[in-house]
């Protein structure tokens, strides 16, 4: 029998978003978010997941613009800190000294020491309820040499930061267990 569960499990686990910005007096902020993902592949787009009170949301509003910074496991430390304290009222980067670097093509700060950053533009805000859902199409991506696999793609077994909302922790990646768009197929081979 299937039980109903409560929204914090929806989806997961999923990456953990470090999600960067500046407030209005250019002070790099970053919050650890949850709830996003790919929106769209053309134009490359994602979506974060905010809530208005955070101090962040005003910062994405009045810049049009955020970061997205993924964790490698060994630094879910800094990742947690993120989230649960406020940049309304200490310097987060100051305090588990990472560095905040300019990006290139938006008004916001990239995570330097994190493997994996997009620069977003927003392009759309939608209020949900809870939460405002902001689409960022990506202007860049810098992927450290680390996470590129032979192929020359991303390589996921690299330990990026993984969050398990149904229990609240973090993760690292599991092994592959099948090829995406391949092991379907075995079904339609049947006679």
């Amino acid at each position: 029998m299937k039980r109903l569960i409560g929204p914090q499990s929806l989806l997961f686990p999923n990456p953990v978003l470090v999600v960067g910005s500046y407030d209005a007096n250019g002070k790099a902020n970053a919050i650890t978010l949850a709830w996003g993902g790919i929106a769209s592949s053309s134009p490359p787009s994602v979506s974060i997941a905010v809530r208005p009170s955070r101090y962040s949301y005003r910062n994405i509003i009045e810049r049009q613009a955020f970061t997205i910074n993924l964790p490698r496991a060994d630094q879910a430390r800094e990742a947690d800190y993120f989230g649960v304290v406020s940049g309304r009222d200490v310097d987060k980067f100051a305090a588990v000294g990472l560095t905040a670097t300019r990006a290139n093509e938006v008004d916001a700060p990239l995570i330097t020491e994190f493997p994996y950053n997009l620069e977003c533009a927003v392009t759309h805000t939608l209020d949900l309820g809870s939460h405002t859902l902001f689409i960022g199409e990506v202007k860049e991506v810098h992927v450290d040499e680390s996470l590129i696999g032979e192929s020359g793609d991303l390589h996921y077994g690299s330990g990026l930061l993984m969050f398990d909302s149904g229990i609240r922790c973090y993760r690292a990646p599991g092994e592959v267990v099948a090829n995406a768009f391949k092991v379907g197929l075995e079904f339609t081979d049947r006679d």
